[in-house]
């Protein structure tokens, strides 16, 4: 071998340990890297917008993978945690999904029921009646005189949930553009569910009136039904 090829057999041995020592950094690093960030674990994220009070939906989770040392305690892991739960405030898609960004559904009570009715979304609901508040009911009924009287026909009644603005015709039937309204679910004794069905099919309108929390003032009797005769 002549002094050509043992500087070349010499080069080539370091090229050798100079990839072997290359190679040896990058594992460093991996391990490095994987000691810092820890094993990955499930968590959830919004595939869309959720309105506040609305149930999470299937659809509206999708499964995400992060680091476990990055993942926030109160993330939630298991799609389980989600049932009979509501969103608590708007929810923005691709936020990670959290316990306190979710509560429980509001639930009825011994001798409640359930009765939901179209409010027209120009009566002043205007996004504040939430699921939990209280609210008085007021009906307006015209008499075969063509008076009008104004009555409170349920105080005090809880909303157990707010849905969404629904495209209503001046007649009631859906579909029209004329107007929307927003179906209001409530929570009810079986006398004051009839009066609510009462007031939606015969009264000249329907509107809420939200109560200040944690007032459950009744209201008075003679307080209760207003005329304009009566008033002058």
């Amino acid at each position: 071998m002549n002094s050509r090829q043992r500087r070349g057999v010499i080069l080539l041995l370091l090229s050798v340990l100079c990839a072997l020592g290359a190679f040896a950094g990058v594992l460093s690093v991996i391990s490095d890297v994987e000691s810092k960030v820890g094993p990955e674990v499930t968590a959830y994220r919004l595939a869309k917008d959720v309105p506040a009070y609305r149930a999470l939906e299937a659809g509206a989770v999708e499964k995400v993978s992060m680091p476990e040392r990055w993942l926030p305690e109160t993330a939630i892991t298991d799609l389980r945690d989600l049932e009979g739960k509501i969103a608590v405030t708007p929810l923005k898609a691709g936020s990670l999904l959290q316990s306190d960004m979710v509560g429980d559904q509001p639930e009825l009570r011994k001798g409640e029921q359930e009765i939901a009715i179209m409010i027209d979304a120009a009566t002043g609901v205007a996004g504040k009646i939430r699921s939990g508040s209280r609210v008085n009911i007021y009906a307006t009924f015209r008499d075969k005189n063509e008076n009008e009287v104004s009555k409170v026909i349920v105080d005090n009644a809880r909303v157990i949930d707010v849905g969404t603005l629904t495209p209503i015709s001046r007649d009631g039937e859906r579909g029209d553009r004329d107007a929307e309204a927003v179906p209001i679910t409530f929570a009810l004794s079986t006398l004051d569910a009839q009066r609510v069905a009462f007031a939606e099919s015969f009264a000249v309108n329907v509107r809420l009136a939200l109560v200040a929390p944690g007032d459950d003032t009744a209201i008075p009797e003679n307080q209760r039904t207003y005329t304009l005769v009566g008033d002058k």
